[in-house]
């Protein structure tokens, strides 16, 4: 049954919840927010949903950029090099925005008749991105639940597990990854520097994947 909205970054966790879950998504929404690899994502967002027949929109967040404050919407270079952990990449964060990206994709399912909205953090985000942890989804769950009169309900999975448990199913789901988008300064290529590139390496290597990722270094 087709009663699932995923939302559909781009990225590793998000395209291999798309996979995992194909038989059961009837809609995969991308938001455009203006981040530096906003692009880049919603690329390989569209890509996948051609490839699987699933039905994808864009959604456009153009406010992002005026109101909030983030390195994800200053540029290459405001964007932090080294590890994925909380003290190098709390710049990245940007205020409540899976909030209101859970907020919107529920009214969207709501009119669309789907009962669940799909979202793709897992346990590395927790130390980092407030509102990608499970106490966050637990309560964002029951607003979203008694705001539809329990039509819409949200289902994340991947909230107990890390990016190598994911890259694993990716790899048993044969997922090529080097058509999906980590890289937060948003380029040609992936940069190899910054955390999300990191943290993209370790993930592969520890699941004993063969990167086929195009770096600069």
């Amino acid at each position: 049954m087709k009663d699932k909205l995923i939302i559909l970054s781009g990225g590793m966790d998000s395209v291999t919840m798309l996979y995992d879950y194909k038989d059961e998504i009837g809609l995969a929404v991308s938001f455009d927010y203006g981040s530096n690899h906003n692009d880049r994502e919603i690329h390989f967002a569209k890509l996948h949903c051609q490839r699987l027949g699933i039905r994808h929109e864009v959604v456009d967040l153009e406010f992002f950029k005026k109101h909030f404050r983030s390195s994800l919407l200053e540029g290459a270079d405001a964007i932090p090099e080294g590890r994925y952990d909380e003290e190098n990449m709390k710049s990245t964060v940007v205020p409540f925005r899976n909030g209101i990206m859970l907020s919107i994709a529920a009214g969207m399912a709501n009119s669309a008749g789907l009962t669940q909205v799909m979202i793709a953090n897992h346990g590395g985000d927790h130390a980092i991105y407030p509102d990608c942890r499970e106490g966050f989804i637990r309560d964002i769950n029951a607003a979203i639940s008694s705001g539809t009169d329990g039509e819409v309900t949200v289902f994340a999975p991947y909230t107990g597990i890390t990016k190598s448990d994911i890259a694993r199913k990716g790899g048993a789901l044969g997922i090529d990854y080097a058509e999906t988008w980590s890289c937060y300064k948003g380029g040609e290529k992936h940069c190899g520097v910054c955390g999300t590139c990191q943290e993209r390496k370790e993930a592969m290597a520890e699941a004993g994947l063969v990167d086929n990722t195009e770096y600069e270094q």
